[in-house]
């Protein structure tokens, strides 16, 4: 009988011990799953890129998730004695990958307007206040434009999915009616909520 008593103490702590173990690790997937299942939020700053020289950026998920279709939108604004120019870059952008690392894909529009005393008119084919010498156009009075410019993107993103330091880069062609760059490079540095 004590045997008996024995050898089903025996099998009852083991049993105990299995659920314990059991219970104690949906706990920990709980967590882990918890960033998983939490909608992915960054702000960084963007050297080049879409909002040309460089731009301050929030960047969201449209679904309570790390990775999938997601929106940016960004500021930018820089002057000197001849030039000015302020961007408002729009980008929806998709991200494929895991556990924070992924590859970015995304198309959108830049806002501008610009303003110079002189410039080469990269996104103008010049008219009839503007003089021709060389290869440079240059404009009689100051100049301005107002416009938009599409812009794609390619790269790779460093987004840690419990947040922190976040990384991307990669190129974004831009283009107008007149114009295209194929090449735009982009690299920004962030921190993801």
């Amino acid at each position: 009988m004590i045997k008996s008593l024995q050898s089903f103490l025996l099998v009852a702590l083991c049993i105990s011990c299995v659920a314990v173990s059991a219970q104690k690790l949906p706990q920990a997937d709980s967590v882990q799953n918890s960033y998983l299942n939490k909608r992915a939020k960054t702000f960084f700053f963007e050297l080049f890129g879409p909002g040309s020289v460089y731009s301050l950026n929030y960047d969201t998920r449209f679904k309570n998730k790390q990775d999938g279709l997601g929106g940016r939108a960004g500021i930018s604004f820089y002057a000197d004695s001849e030039t000015s120019f302020f961007t408002v870059p729009l980008v929806v952008n998709y991200l494929l990958g895991k556990r924070g690392k992924y590859f970015e894909v995304g198309a959108g529009v830049t806002l501008y307007t610009f303003k110079s005393d002189s410039y080469d008119g990269f996104f103008d084919n010049g008219g009839s206040d503007s003089y021709q010498l060389g290869d440079v156009s240059y404009y009689r009075s100051a100049k301005r434009e107002y416009g938009l410019l599409g812009t794609f993107n390619f790269g790779y993103r460093y987004q840690p999915i419990d947040g922190g330091f976040s990384f991307r880069a990669g190129v974004s062609p831009v283009f107008s009616t007149h114009k295209v760059i194929p090449y735009w490079p982009y690299l920004s540095f962030g921190y993801a909520f």
